[in-house]
């Protein structure tokens, strides 16, 4: 296949996402919804399909499913229903899931997200809450089921097939987590499967009006996963096309579900995808219809919190954040909050945007630890920040300090420099001259370089006299009598 060829085709992509929420209990029975306990022990008979039990709707649920439909500006229908999926498979004890296939309780929606520094909308078609079947777990000479998982209350967003390369899908699936959790209907553990993605690829000749038919691959549980997988299916698919250019694409291409695998960073076709008809979808039987009342939705509605890409354009053009600072907070929301009670004690919102993100989560992952769970007190970082942007310490010596307050958790900055007054800036002009005078005499090749027109030669002076003082002196004092002395 040609580099060329690939201009030729048009990549489409949509994508489901499957949203475990964390309400206490599941989602048709009380027993607890908590990821980690021992195998088989929050079950139940509703959970395990015992003759007679009998499925209860989880309210809590429900409010998290309308709370996104507020997020997602999504149609929250005032009726909703329950239908049953067949399927036969040792993890769904019932044989039957329990979703919403003809009347979801979401409709419609639309995300904004930034590509590549660009806004970009995405269209939702639909969300419905279902519940999740069990895990087979495979050891070496067994398998076994562990239901605790079945019964977990979900909700699928589906979105529409609007998205145009993987960078798009990456940027969509990262727009839903970061609104889940900020309205905190969701722990979003991709490593925990409590945010799945499976990614729907298919290719076209530019120009063409119909679909054509799709390859599904199942439960991609990374963003790096995802965008390899995409980048393997939209291969294969162009190459499958271009070999076989007069047959129709539908025998070239059979519509499919297929699985990542991380060992070859491929995806293998599993089986032929399933039709609706195969699913045998029905009404459920044991559960009424979903009413939902505008009174409901208001009341949730008034609790909302601020939405991640309304906090984005705030930091940008609000607070002056670039776009790669602002999306780095923003993502991690626990960063972000930090940043947020931080801000409250200082007005160098884009200082403390670096010494955030760069300077204390580095010094912190070195030590396995994440800055918001480190009791760092957030108007110490502050303090800092502040200390530096008021010169009365030096950028190296503010990083000095970072690292005392990350190996001493409470100490703060004023109190680290009471402790140690030589940390505080050398403004005194006759003691930097004399420094200055010592670092030239000794570099007398600098002087020449400088000479000669070479300015990074003017930088290594001041990085010397800023060594000789041990980080203290006034940057624009050096820079201000090296430049005089450099003159004569």
């Amino acid at each position: 296949m040609s580099k060329g060829s690939d201009n030729n085709w048009e990549v489409i992509i949509g994508l489901e996402i499957h949203l475990q929420l964390n309400t206490k209990t599941k989602l048709f029975s009380s027993s607890p919804n908590q990821f980690g306990a021992e195998p088989n022990t929050h079950i139940d008979f509703v959970n395990t399909a015992q003759p007679g039990s009998l499925p209860r709707l989880n309210q809590a649920a429900v409010d998290k499913a309308i709370a996104l439909g507020l997020a997602l500006k999504s149609k929250i229908a005032p009726v909703s229903a329950f239908d049953r999926k067949s399927y036969f498979y040792p993890d769904c004890p019932r044989n039957f899931q329990i979703t919403q296939f003809f009347h979801p309780i979401l409709i419609g929606g639309r995300i904004d997200a930034l590509v590549d520094g660009k806004e970009k909308t995405f269209f939702i078609d639909r969300a419905h809450l279902e519940d999740d079947a069990g895990i087979i777990r495979h050891f070496t000479d067994f398998a076994g089921v562990d239901f605790n998982r079945a019964g977990t209350p979900l909700i699928e967003i589906v979105s529409t097939p609007c998205m145009r390369s993987a960078k798009e899908a990456v940027a969509f699936a990262k727009a839903v987590k970061a609104i889940a959790e900020y309205l905190e209907i969701s722990d979003c553990q991709l490593e925990e499967g409590s945010f799945r993605m499976d990614t729907n690829v298919s290719v076209r000749i530019k120009g063409e009006i119909e679909y054509r038919n799709k390859i599904e691959v199942k439960n991609v549980n990374s963003f790096n996963h995802m965008e390899i997988a995409i980048a393997d299916q939209v291969k294969k698919q162009i190459a499958a096309y271009e070999s076989r250019p007069d047959e129709d694409p539908k025998l070239v291409v059979k519509t499919a579900t297929a699985r990542f695998d991380l060992k070859t960073k491929s995806t293998p076709i599993m089986r032929e995808k399933e039709s609706a008809s195969d699913y045998r979808y029905c009404p459920e039987p044991d559960l009424p219809p979903l009413y939902i009342a505008a009174e409901q939705i208001e009341a949730i509605a008034k609790d909302l919190p601020e939405f991640p890409h309304a906090r984005q354009e705030r930091y940008i053009q609000n607070l002056g954040l670039t776009p790669y600072f602002a999306d780095l907070l923003v993502s991690h929301k626990p960063l972000s909050d930090y940043f947020e009670k931080a801000l409250v004690f200082t007005s160098h919102a884009v200082e403390l945007c670096k010494w955030i993100s760069i300077e204390f989560v580095g010094r912190l992952n070195d030590a396995d630890m994440q800055l918001h769970t480190s009791d760092i007190p957030h108007e110490h970082v502050a303090m800092l920040v502040n200390l530096l942007a008021e010169k009365k310490i030096t950028g190296r010596i503010a990083k000095e300090m970072a690292t005392i307050m990350c190996e001493h958790i409470g100490k703060s900055p004023l109190k680290i420099l009471e402790e140690n007054p030589h940390f505080k800036t050398l403004d005194d002009a006759s003691a930097i001259d004399t420094i200055v005078t010592q670092v030239l005499d000794a570099n007398p090749s600098s002087i020449e370089a400088f000479k000669s027109g070479k300015d990074r030669a003017f930088n290594y002076l001041v990085g010397q006299v800023m060594k000789e003082s041990k980080g203290t002196a006034s940057p624009d004092i050096v820079k201000q009598i090296l430049t005089e002395k450099l003159k004569k």
